[in-house]
């Protein structure tokens, strides 16, 4: 399923597709989209097709094409705060966008039937953490997630403001889906091949719409022999956030705000994507003769040309277009830096320091 886009160069040309395409369609999941690179979730033998919209699978691993995620994120209408259950969470990179938009009091769980999956999703997650730029410009709900059949979890489990099911489900299976969200919280699954939107407005009532035409695999039934009893799923337990813990999400929210420089221009979260340098046309200007008829008379006048640069001008002035470049790459190293310079300047013992950063090394 994909392919209703054009393909990018990288990740923010293929979020420019999306947005010209109307699947991104608000600020926030933009940012979200632009923040977490889909190319790092991708095997390195694989990467040359992170930015087509094309889902992609080897072995257990498997991504949705970018369009069907652009859609997901929009209809799920997240909000700093919520409670997300991803059923079938795969590589987490759905799970990570959400937490960057759910922030850190919101719960971000993810289930997933292949252990080694969850293996991978845990080792992406860290990696965005200790690595990616974009994790200092956020509040971040980190996903925890569980190996097991989603079609297994517990009865007693908690419910979601926000639920979404990455296979197909089939209809005997939509009340099971329905009892786990909340009154007023939203589900978003591929059911009868249309990815669909429902809303419980009550106790028993509920409203669907239908987003978009889609094929997805269909949920994976849990074989056993005959008698065997089903290994039920526990979720993660929805705790509460440590003094300590509370603590560093307001002394990173202070000093991000003061680094920032303000409310003024500034949105806590905020990913602005740096514009590309257009290849300058690089012209010198000379005179030459020409004639235009006045009247019935032919008269010479000069004009103006336009001419561009010859073989070495021109390898100056690309010089010149690779020195703005730099300085531009500079300036953008020393906005992402400023936040970690604040940190490590505060009169603290250098454990602490380490534990603010969440132990990141750039």
């Amino acid at each position: 399923m994909g392919g209703a886009v054009s393909a990018g160069e990288d990740n923010d040309d293929l979020i420019d597709n999306l947005k010209e395409a109307q699947y991104i369609r608000t600020e926030r999941v933009e940012q979200a989209f632009r923040a977490i690179d889909r190319g790092d979730y991708y095997l390195d033998s694989y990467r040359d097709s992170a930015y087509k919209d094309l889902a992609w699978k080897h072995g257990n691993i498997h991504l949705s094409a970018p369009c069907i995620y652009s859609e997901v994120m929009e209809a799920l209408k997240l909000q700093p705060g919520l409670s997300f259950l991803n059923l079938g969470s795969g590589t987490g990179y759905l799970s990570t966008m959400v937490g960057l938009i759910i922030g850190p009091f919101g719960v971000n769980h993810g289930v997933e039937l292949h252990k080694d999956v969850v293996e991978y999703a845990r080792d992406k997650l860290d990696s965005f953490i200790k690595n990616s730029d974009s994790f200092d410009k956020f509040e971040f709900c980190e996903p925890v997630f569980v190996v097991g059949n989603c079609l297994e979890i517990s009865t007693d489990s908690h419910q979601y403001d926000r639920i979404y099911c990455g296979a197909g489900v089939q209809k005997d299976h939509e009340n099971y889906m329905k009892v786990l969200l909340k009154i007023g919280g939203i589900l978003v699954m591929p059911i009868e091949d249309q990815l669909t939107q429902i809303t419980r407005t009550g106790q028993c009532t509920w409203e669907s719409k239908n987003i978009l035409a889609v094929s997805f695999a269909p949920l994976a039934q849990q074989s056993r022999a005959d008698g065997d009893k089903p290994d039920t799923v526990q979720l993660p337990p929805v705790t509460v956030r440590t003094l300590q813990d509370l603590s560093r999400i307001y002394i990173r929210r202070t000093l991000r705000d003061l680094a920032g420089g303000g409310e003024e221009g500034q949105v806590r979260g905020v990913v602005q994507r740096v514009p590309q340098k257009r290849k300058r046309r690089h012209c010198r200007r000379r005179r030459i003769n020409t004639y235009v008829f006045v009247g019935n008379q032919l008269i010479p006048q000069m004009v103006e040309s336009e001419e561009e640069h010859g073989e070495e001008e021109h390898k100056e002035a690309e010089e010149e277009d690779k020195e703005e470049r730099d300085a531009g790459d500079i300036e953008i190293l020393k906005q992402t830096n400023m936040f970690r310079d604040q940190i490590m300047a505060l009169p603290l013992p250098e454990s602490l320091k380490e534990y603010l950063l969440y132990y990141r090394k750039k």
